[in-house]
């Protein structure tokens, strides 16, 4: 028994957007450095309240969706010390034959699918998902029952960025939010919502939404009746682009970058029966020293150690 007289009893959290074991990629490293496993983030996750994470099941190479799935079980199953989920994970050119395996893994319970609409950096091609391959899978998806997750940012928009800041040398990391920027999470939220409007029962999971312009593009969304939800992050409520320029300034960065103070604003009164159904902390779960190594706009990791203190 534990006398909880005087307390505030609630269900435990539950975290929607993890990643452990996750590769960490370096301009000019050849073998990345991988986050923390399951063991250390759940317990962790457990000492802040935390008692279901969910992480991600990236399909890999020629791998089946269910191959995929089994892959990532057995770095879970026995060593978490709570609950936990996955989002399926597609990247890169999507297979036809991954098509069938979808709904397929929906019915079994993976009903979630994430997908980039951009590399986030030069480094890590390969992770955008083609807007004719999103129809396609948005289009299974309807007809399954699952929910599209998606990581949305306007690819040209962001990339452009990058080689403008290297040729006008402003490559600091200072710099992120020009890069990551507000126009991006714009065209490439209503881009991706005019797609799924147009495909009846498609459903939309908007992850880790980081400005005003993507809480605009939800809330429109959904007073025309599109079954669209928004996530954010804990970053986007606590911090600013400003504090990039504090001491150790890559502590704070995630991706998409840190925005504004009217950005943050917005946020907040989406939390508020609004645009914004859930938060979460995008964890990485790294050493201090991974996370202080980078210095430019192409470098830094992103992401913290979110579940709970006890990742550091």
């Amino acid at each position: 028994m534990v006398d909880a007289a005087g307390q505030i009893v609630i269900p435990g959290g539950i975290d929607p957007h993890v990643h452990c074991n996750w590769p960490m990629p370096m301009p000019g490293v050849a073998q990345p450095t991988l986050t923390e496993p399951a063991p250390r983030v759940s317990l962790a996750a457990l000492h802040g309240g935390t008692t279901t994470t969910i992480d991600f099941a990236p399909v890999e190479g020629g791998e089946t969706i269910q191959q995929a799935i089994e892959r990532r079980h057995k770095q879970w199953a026995g060593a978490c010390y709570g609950d936990y989920a996955f989002h399926t994970m597609l990247l890169g050119k999507v297979a036809p034959e991954r098509l069938g395996e979808l709904a397929e893994a929906v019915q079994a319970g993976h009903a979630s699918v994430k997908m980039f609409t951009t590399d986030i950096t030069p480094s890590r091609r390969g992770r955008m998902v083609d807007f004719g391959d999103i129809w396609e899978v948005l289009k299974v998806l309807a007809q399954a029952g699952g929910i599209a997750a998606i990581h949305a940012e306007d690819n040209d928009i962001v990339m452009h960025m990058y080689e403008k800041l290297t040729r006008e040398d402003r490559t600091g990391f200072e710099n992120m939010a020009e890069v990551h920027n507000t126009l991006s999470e714009d065209l490439s939220f209503n881009r991706v919502i005019r797609l799924a409007a147009n495909i009846e029962g498609a459903a939309l999971y908007m992850m880790h939404t980081s400005a005003k312009t993507g809480v605009d593009a939800i809330a429109a969304a959904r007073t025309r009746g599109v079954p669209i939800y928004g996530e954010t992050l804990h970053q986007y409520l606590i911090y600013t682009a400003e504090d990039y320029r504090r001491p150790n300034g890559q502590i704070y960065h995630t991706y998409p970058s840190l925005k504004f103070r009217d950005d943050q604003e917005a946020l907040w009164q989406a939390t508020d029966h609004g645009a914004i159904q859930t938060v979460a902390t995008d964890v990485i779960c790294c050493p201090l020293r991974i996370k202080l190594q980078g210095r430019r706009i192409d470098d830094t990791t992103g992401d913290n150690a979110g579940s709970s203190r006890g990742c550091h």
